[in-house]
């Protein structure tokens, strides 16, 4: 929750600020006047909103007696010179009175958001280009995993992140390997639901030559590549039965053996985990284990969802917009009133990732300066799926429509019914082929429809 000084020394204006900003959070104190500002000792405050024009010394003279605190000036003289003046005297930015409330509290969280991220609160990432991000939001649900973060990055320990597709899992991996021990040795993420099965337990722990057809040569896995850094597995939900068993060694013994080898070889590595399933729900039925379950949660780190996050949400579209703006080359776009509130009031069930999605669509589509809700293409509830549940223009024979009873179903409908009627006697690499979709793609549709996915038992083949 952050501090606003309001100083106006007009009653109603300062109240009718004061009660929209408490509104929407905000702890509030009022002043009406620069000498009264001062007795209120403006440094300890987030931010202090001024008027212009007041009894005594102007506000622009808090600016220099509030810094680094930013200063907000508010000006009944919508003129460009008092505007300008103010910013060169270091004021943050101004608004003209009246001032529309919209555009108002738009700006006080821009100027928290980018005040935020010059003191470091949330956790700095490096990217894999080398570029570097913070994880953006100060709402109290993400100040609980910033704690968290800052907590179990140095203890060492598994941590199991949950939330959510789209909120960020990967993120708060890297930040906790980033402020660990092993910060200068490699993270190697994984998503074990974009790898067939027959194939995981060779990317994680490798094999040896001739250990199965195709096993032209020795393979280097993935948990000894993390050896001395950190492993994040994406997804440990999707992880087969087989592999599970593999990774509990892992855990226990700090041992992986190759397929189609005799020897073990020790590794060090820290694991981070994330799902947005019911690990424990998954024990109870047979499709996790419950001793790696155990293993796992040493410390569980909860992302909140985007939909829980009001007071984050336009602080987010504010830096996604400028990345897109920048990839695009389209520098100047701005989120119309109408936009902004479309983007507040949606319900975001694709989190962050949907956030990105609608703004860069925004931004290719925005025909003038300003980008409209039509050009996000977001409906005003949950959307259904807009693309097709398969992808191509044709159908698996066992997958062509059938009319039943005069009722037409839609493709989703016919996936639903074909998984659910095969799941139990093929594969997921098999279900997939049939379909004609990588297996990822057939998660991800299991995963938007709801179908939970059925394992049985593999055969060890190592």
């Amino acid at each position: 929750m952050s501090r606003i000084l309001i100083v106006e020394d007009e009653a109603i204006i300062r109240s009718a600020l004061k009660r929209l900003l408490e509104r929407h959070d905000h702890r509030v104190s009022e002043a009406g006047s620069v000498a009264e500002a001062l007795s209120l000792e403006p440094q300890g405050f987030d931010l202090v909103i001024s008027d212009l024009r007041l009894p005594g010394e102007p506000g622009t003279y808090l600016i220099a007696r509030a810094a680094p605190v930013p200063v907000l000036i508010m000006t009944s003289y919508a003129s460009m010179r008092s505007a300008v003046e103010a910013l060169k005297l270091g004021a943050v930015d101004y608004v003209a009175k009246p001032f529309d409330h919209d555009e108002l509290l738009e700006t006080v969280a821009r100027v928290l958001h980018q005040q935020a991220m010059q003191h470091g609160e949330p956790p700095d990432i490096s990217e894999p280009d080398g570029t570097r991000q913070s994880m953006i939001g100060n709402c109290p649900n993400m100040q609980v995993v910033y704690t968290r973060i800052r907590k179990a990055a140095p203890a060492d320990v598994t941590v199991l992140v949950q939330g959510e597709s789209g909120t960020g899992k990967e993120l708060v991996a890297r930040a906790l390997h980033q402020q660990s021990r092993r910060a200068k040795a490699p993270l190697i993420c994984v998503n074990c639901a974009a790898i067939p099965e027959t194939l995981i337990e060779s990317e994680l722990f490798g094999h040896e030559k001739g250990a199965f057809t195709g096993a032209s040569a020795a393979r280097t896995g993935l948990v000894e590549a993390a050896d001395g850094g950190t492993l994040f597995l994406d997804e440990i939900g999707e992880l087969p039965l087989d592999a599970q068993a593999r990774l509990l060694r892992v855990l226990q013994e700090g041992e992986i053996r190759k397929i189609g080898s005799v020897e073990t070889r020790h590794v060090d590595v820290r694991l981070i985990a994330a799902t947005h399933r019911d690990l424990q729900g998954l024990s109870r039925t047979g499709e996790f284990r419950l001793d790696l379950y155990y293993r796992l949660n040493v410390m569980q780190i909860d992302l909140p969802p985007l939909r829980e996050r009001e007071d984050d949400i336009l602080q987010i579209a504010d830096v996604l917009l400028e990345k897109a703006c920048r990839r695009h080359e389209r520098e100047g776009l701005r989120l119309s009133r109408a936009a902004l509130r479309t983007i507040r009031d949606y319900p975001w069930p694709g989190n962050v990732r949907e956030l990105e999605n609608a703004l860069e669509r925004g931004v290719i589509l925005a025909e003038g300066h300003l980008i409209h809700p039509d050009d996000l293409g977001l409906a005003s509830g949950p959307r259904p799926l807009a693309e097709p549940a398969i992808e191509g223009s044709v159908l698996p024979a066992a997958m062509e429509p059938k009319a039943s009873d005069g009722e037409d179903l839609s493709l989703e409908d016919y996936f639903q019914h074909f998984v659910l009627e095969h799941q139990d006697q093929m594969s997921e690499t098999e279900l997939a082929q049939k379909l004609g979709i990588s297996r990822k793609s057939l998660w991800e549709r299991r995963q938007r429809l709801g179908i939970p996915r059925k394992k049985s038992p593999r055969r060890t083949t190592g």
